[in-house]
């Protein structure tokens, strides 16, 4: 049995929280470049542009890569062989503290009635998930409300099949046209309950770009998806042309017979997230 010093989990979630403000990840930065490049909208090319300026400017690690520096989603593999030496949510929940403050981020967490400002940019939203192995993997995605206000979950019927869930998703991101600073990521969690499918279309949003779902029928929809949804010309930053999406990904899990939970959770292009292993 390995032993984690609970300070050690708050000093990565620190870190974590500090860099995924400022570092997009390669593959998105390089998604935009390439987009740019294939992009024919005048307009959408430049705000593409754009947008990688913006990066290259947030990665000297004095300006965040938005203002709304988000609420804090927290994804942590726990290995069977490791024991945490204190409470691992206080752990995480210091880390983010911490880190908001050290990286002067804007703290946007607050009580849902009184709308009173935790000062912090805690509670984090925390999933734990037990995993084999001797290590604790932690990954820290700030999320803004831009997009997260664009998301849905409907419970679907059987009876709506692949061409319901198609619809949900188009008109989701139809329904949030520019708002939510297309290039978008889309994240589609299918099944489970009502609430494992927005957990689903949540973590979809840590894959890397490029990569497919392992199921051949999750991955044939994921390509489906990202063809009609850029076919709906809102394009970068609501500028028109073909770059409304640079990834669907599409997570299931087996869900009653009489259900069919869908959600469907949008990324902007400011896709923050990063991951360690302690």
């Amino acid at each position: 049995m390995r032993n984690i010093p609970s300070s050690k989990i708050s000093e990565a979630v620190e870190k974590l929280v500090i860099d995924c403000n400022h570092f997009l990840p390669y593959d998105v930065v390089s998604a935009i470049k390439e987009t740019a490049g294939f992009e024919k909208n005048k307009k959408a090319k430049n705000a593409l542009y754009k947008i990688t300026e913006n990066y290259k400017t947030a990665k000297k690690g004095v300006y965040p890569l938005c203002q709304d520096t988000g609420i804090a989603v927290v994804f942590a593999e726990i290995g069977s062989e490791v024991r945490v030496e204190g409470n691992i949510y206080d752990a995480i929940n210091r880390g983010i503290e911490n880190g908001y403050k050290k990286g002067f981020l804007r703290k946007s967490t607050a009580h849902p009635l009184t709308r009173a400002n935790t000062g912090t940019n805690t509670p984090a939203i925390i999933h734990l998930e037990l995993v084999s192995g001797p290590n604790i993997r932690i990954s820290v995605m700030s999320k803004g409300a831009g997009a997260e206000n664009k998301s849905t979950l409907r419970m679907l019927t059987p009876g709506d099949g692949i061409d319901g869930i198609r619809n949900l998703v188009l008109d989701t991101v139809r329904n949030a046209g520019a708002s939510a600073c297309p290039p978008y990521i889309i994240g589609v969690g299918i099944g489970g309950n009502f609430e494992t499918a927005p957990y689903l279309a949540k973590k979809a949003l840590l894959r890397d770009l490029g990569s497919s779902n392992n199921n051949k029928d999750a991955a044939k929809l994921e390509k489906e998806l990202l063809i009609e949804i850029n076919s709906l010309n809102i394009g970068a930053l609501g500028m028109g042309g073909t770059a409304t999406a640079l990834a669907v990904f599409v997570e299931t899990m087996p869900c009653h017979i009489a259900s069919l939970p869908v959600a469907v959770n949008i990324q902007c292009h400011s896709s923050r997230h990063k991951s360690a292993s302690i």
